[in-house]
């Protein structure tokens, strides 16, 4: 059924069950009061011999039959001393954070497992946002346990009634004076937290307990007092020996008593500690906010109708003490008149707060009823319209199998058999053709994919060819013209005879260059290739030993990933003591890997330039120590094997020695191995050409500042 636009607050009492009917105004700025009920139990609900459930049940049942509530929205309270009410000052946060904030503080701030309570929160009024951050922030967290909040409403679900809100009594009380006593609260603009407005203090006197709440309109702090209109009930019962129900109607019409003196008298132990307890709470609340300014006190509850508490709180407390006796926006004579309202008009804030919040106009909006119930009750509101929409599908379903089977069962198959089976054919014959172009598709994508990836690389093909080039040209030439080789010596040719060469690719070259390697490229080092000026002065002035250190700290090594070339081969240059072995590898091919050039393509237009070993790619080298020069037998290649067999032939025949002159098969020569390693981190064409344009037009700015210096 759809609501209406009226809400029931119901406040279940100790004493009473109070219900307040309303609806808002045409200006939308009051309520207006549409019915008013307040049920009496037959006994206080906190009595031993009370039962509590079937008092309860009667209320409910009683008020039921009196009023109509279908369609109307219902919003009940439960006693604050059942909830948890936690108010955080929170720190500059992101507003999008803060759901995830609160709910951090409500599992450090409840004392309960989440799963075991119903909670709730919302952001209090009076904070402010800047660029997305939340200032000032204060957040109410608000908790009942969920054994208690079932409890409280299984009397409803007995008796079929469906809640909307549930809300603490002290959390309805602030939404009442809000809405209908605090007229002169600043707008949220102008509010200043250290100079917060007046407050005021709500002292609503229960049966059993007092729920005290302070608020200034944008700050509220609550608490519970144990000690209610009953306790004054019990206090005259016990000084002047009555029973309970005397002491109630004795104390409920005090006026009228035989000697009002002593029964004023009879209850001062209690007023006593009252007033003590009311102190105490607004000490610490005073203590807790210090820039709060407590202006009067709001006295609620029937209880305040005892002669002398008024004059009392209002001497003890050092505040005026006021009472509610008219609602300032709440319209509807036709109730607000009634005797029964105006009798009972103390205990009303509670309804009336509940009524607000149900209407949309409170402050408050938190809501303690159980999650499941509201999403269970969405999906009964929902299952007839789902209900709805499965039959009309299930209608369209059915309507749209008649009209096929209706055009199916007029269709004579005879007529077009044959036709369908060549049709069949051609089909069958078109997904065949289909899925062979599919599958040719597919191989020629995977051949363009490999004939792209295998033309494409253009710059990539040249690294090695050019890897090759910087090599050779790194090897020591020979000046001896073609064809006059032989002419010279082999132990005074130039020529170093690489064997092989091979490669290891590394992603991090450091894990190559080793401290062993680092020690031998020290050494590997040709002068010229030394080229800290500090180096070189302390070498000649023979501290060799520093300039080394200093070298070995100045240079890290290769860093990153590359590849380490290594070559292998030997040599016969081994004549010249002091140019032989290992020192003839480390003057001629290591020098020209550390300081040489090759020439490549690389100019504009592809026109030969000299291109740098480092701008290759190609650093450290490295001479590896191997075995020491040694013989090694060769072929002769001034041997005649002609003339050493006639030789050999006239030796057996003339029975005489061979020929001094006549040159051996084999010949003996000094021999060298070496191995020589480099790391190369390649670098293509295009690299080269940027480094080139860009160190160009470095040296071109420099040209032109020092000429504009020079004519300055």
């Amino acid at each position: 059924m759809a609501k209406s636009n009226a809400v029931w607050g119901i406040d279940i009492g100790q004493c009473a069950l109070k219900a307040l009917r309303c609806t808002l105004s045409a200006d939308g700025d009051s309520l207006v009061a549409q019915a008013f009920d307040h049920i009496e139990y037959p006994k206080i609900l906190s009595q031993p011999d009370a039962d509590i459930v079937e008092l309860i049940r009667e209320a409910l049942d009683l008020f039921l039959s009196r009023n109509e509530i279908q369609g109307d929205t219902i919003v009940v309270s439960v006693p604050g001393q059942s909830g948890l009410v936690r108010f955080i000052k929170l720190p500059p946060v992101e507003s999008k954070k803060l759901a995830a904030i609160v709910s951090y503080e409500a599992k450090q701030q409840i004392p309960f497992p989440l799963d075991e309570v119903i909670w709730d929160y919302q952001k209090m009024p009076g904070g402010s946002e800047e660029e997305g951050f939340t200032l000032e922030t204060e957040v109410g967290l608000f908790a009942m346990k969920r054994d208690q909040v079932f409890r409280a409403i299984r009397p409803f679900e007995n008796a079929s009634v469906e809640l909307d809100v549930i809300q603490l009594s002290p959390l309805a009380l602030f939404n009442f004076v809000i809405f209908d006593q605090l007229r002169d609260v600043p707008p949220p603009e102008n509010y200043d937290p250290e100079n917060p407005p007046e407050s005021l203090a709500i002292i609503s006197i229960g049966t059993d307990s007092t729920d005290l709440v302070v608020t200034n309109g944008y700050r509220v702090w609550q608490r519970n007092v144990p000690l209610g209109g009953n306790h004054f009930t019990k206090q005259l019962s016990k000084e002047l020996k009555l029973t309970f129900a005397k002491a109630e109607q004795l104390k409920r019409n005090a006026q009228e008593a035989h000697d009002p003196k002593q029964v004023f008298q009879a209850m001062r132990p209690v007023f006593k500690d009252f007033v003590t307890e009311l102190q105490r709470s607004i000490g610490f609340f005073q203590s807790l906010e210090r820039e709060a300014r407590i202006g009067r006190v709001l006295a609620l509850g029937n209880a305040i109708k005892l002669p002398g508490l008024i004059q009392y709180l209002e001497k003890s407390l050092g505040y005026p003490v006021v009472t509610f006796k008219k609602a300032q926006k709440l319209e509807g004579a036709t109730v607000t008149s009634a005797p029964s309202f105006k009798e009972n008009i103390f205990s009303i804030p509670v309804c009336y707060g509940l009524a607000v919040q149900g209407l949309e106009k409170s402050t408050l909006k938190t809501n303690l009823l159980p999650r499941e119930i509201l999403t269970r009750r969405t999906i009964k509101e929902k299952k007839p319209w789902a209900v709805f929409v499965v039959a009309v599908l299930l209608l369209g379903c059915l309507c749209n199998y008649v009209f096929h089977w209706n055009a199916w069962s007029k269709v004579r198959e005879d007529l077009f058999r044959d036709v369908v089976s060549r049709t069949q054919g051609i089909s069958s014959k078109s997904k065949q053709f289909e899925t062979t172009d599919r599958q040719q598709t597919q191989e020629f994508e995977k051949l363009r994919t490999i004939g792209e990836a295998i033309v494409s690389d253009e710059e990539g093909r040249l690294l090695y060819p050019e890897l090759l080039l910087a090599i050779h040209a790194a090897l020591p030439g020979d000046s001896v013209l073609q064809g006059e080789v032989t002419l010279q010596p082999l132990s005074g040719r130039p020529t170093l005879y690489v064997q092989t060469i091979e490669s290891k690719f590394y992603v991090e070259l450091s894990k190559w260059w080793n401290d062993e390697y680092k020690k031998t490229y020290q050494e590997s080092l040709t002068p010229d290739s030394e080229s800290s000026s500090d180096v070189e002065e302390e070498s000649a002035e023979g501290n060799a030993g520093q300039a080394k250190q200093k070298t070995e700290a100045k240079d890290p090594g290769p860093k990153g990933t590359g590849w380490v070339i290594e070559l292998r081969g030997y040599h016969y240059h081994n004549e010249d003591p002091t140019n032989q072995g290992w020192e003839y590898v480390r003057g001629t091919l290591v020098r020209n890997l550390q300081t040489g050039t090759v020439t490549l393509p690389d100019g504009p237009e592809g026109n030969l330039i000299p291109v740098g070993m480092k701008e290759l790619g190609i650093q450290y080298p490295l001479l590896l120590p191997t075995e020491n020069i040694h013989d090694h037998e060769i072929k002769n290649p001034r041997f005649d094997r002609l003339a050493h067999q006639q030789a050999l032939n006239e030796k057996e025949t003339h029975q005489d020695s061979l020929p001094p002159d006549l040159e051996p098969e084999l010949i003996t020569v000094p021999r060298y191995n070496f191995v020589v390693q480099f790391c190369w981190q390649e670098k293509r064409l295009s690299e080269r050409t940027e480094q080139r344009i860009a160190k160009e037009e470095a040296e071109a700015q420099a040209r032109n500042a020092q000429a504009g210096s020079e004519r300055r």
